[in-house]
């Protein structure tokens, strides 16, 4: 294929991405997943068009209803007639790839909707990968014209973690009568959220759940937003209408006190730098896979002659 014609379908993709086309949106996505450089040459023609969606990032232990909860809350989105994209986002197993949401099929009820967009994204094993790729398609999202772009992902590890961070309002899901819910408050991850959920709140042990939860909160900083415990059974969509207005209310917050700006700021320096490291660090493995010096320098570690420190220098030095 000729590259005038390439271009030529890229103006076409991104016009109809811009235009909220969710075909293109589809195309554009995997584009950028498979690291095509179409894609990420889509991706400069559209960003100057991103920032205009709402972006909530929700995280916590597998199984605690994060996939019911963004389904209960698409819906209700939706009847005040917002647009959303839902990003899921999967690195743990390399079989959930090309389908949607894996096995979380709560949000199937919303596939036949114009105004919904879902994605599932896994890693197969290249985390680095996977977060460049998910920040990329989170900003296609945005320059389609969605209101909101919710991301979930199954896990509170780190990759996640920086995922999520690039959100403008982060949600931590929990459940009661979880010890994994319990280990993710002692585990910092409590730094993270801007907005709590306890799902699943018909559960007998929820009250003693919540009084631990602001246990934590009370040994943090008591300063800026007070941050909100939203009880939820989001089967029978209870709770999901404060949730909503817990996270208007946040918006409403960092854009009056001006963080919401320096939070963008923020995430995009990350983000750069992120994708920056991961690029060197590709190009570095690249380069020294089949360098004889190196493979030399490296029988030399396994043999004890040199530490391993010492030979990361000494590559470092003689790529600089």
């Amino acid at each position: 294929m000729m590259r005038g014609s390439v271009a030529g379908s890229d103006q076409t993709l991104a016009q109809r991405l811009l235009a909220g086309d969710k075909r293109a949106l589809a195309r554009a996505i995997s584009l950028v997943e498979n690291d095509d450089p179409e894609g990420w040459k889509l991706v400069r023609e559209v960003y100057p068009r991103t920032g205009g969606a709402a972006i909530v990032g929700f995280t916590g232990p597998p199984g605690v209803g994060k996939s019911t909860l963004l389904a209960a809350l698409t819906k209700l989105e939706r009847e005040r007639e917002k647009t959303v994209a839902v990003l899921s986002i999967d690195p743990s197993s390399p079989f959930t790839k090309g389908a949607l949401l894996g096995d979380r099929i709560r949000l199937s009820d919303h596939f036949l909707d114009p105004g919904v967009f879902i994605r599932s994204m896994a890693n197969r094993g290249a985390l680095g990968g996977l977060s460049e790729a998910a920040l990329q398609a989170a900003l296609l999202m945005d320059a389609s014209g969605r209101d909101m772009v919710l991301l979930e992902t199954v896990g509170v590890g780190q990759a996640e973690v920086d995922i999520i961070d690039h959100a403008d309002t982060v949600v931590l899901v929990l459940m009661p009568g979880s010890g994994d819910s319990i280990q993710a408050l002692k585990a910092g991850v409590m730094e993270i959220p801007d907005v709590i959920v306890v799902n699943k709140a018909d559960h007998p042990l929820t009250d003693t759940m919540v009084r631990e939860i602001k246990g934590v909160i009370a040994l943090g900083p008591r300063e800026g937003w007070e941050v909100p415990i939203v009880r939820t059974e989001a089967v029978k969509r209870d709770g999901i209408a404060e949730l909503a207005e817990k996270l208007d209310e946040h918006r409403a917050y960092i854009e009056s006190e001006g963080t919401l700006s320096e939070r963008r700021r923020r995430n995009l320096m990350n983000e750069v730098l992120a994708i920056a490291t991961f690029r060197l660090r590709r190009s570095l493995e690249e380069s020294v896979r089949e360098d004889p010096a190196v493979q030399r320098l490296l029988d030399r570690v396994v043999s004890r002659e040199i530490d391993p420190a010492s030979a990361a220098s000494t590559i470092l030095e003689r790529d600089s």
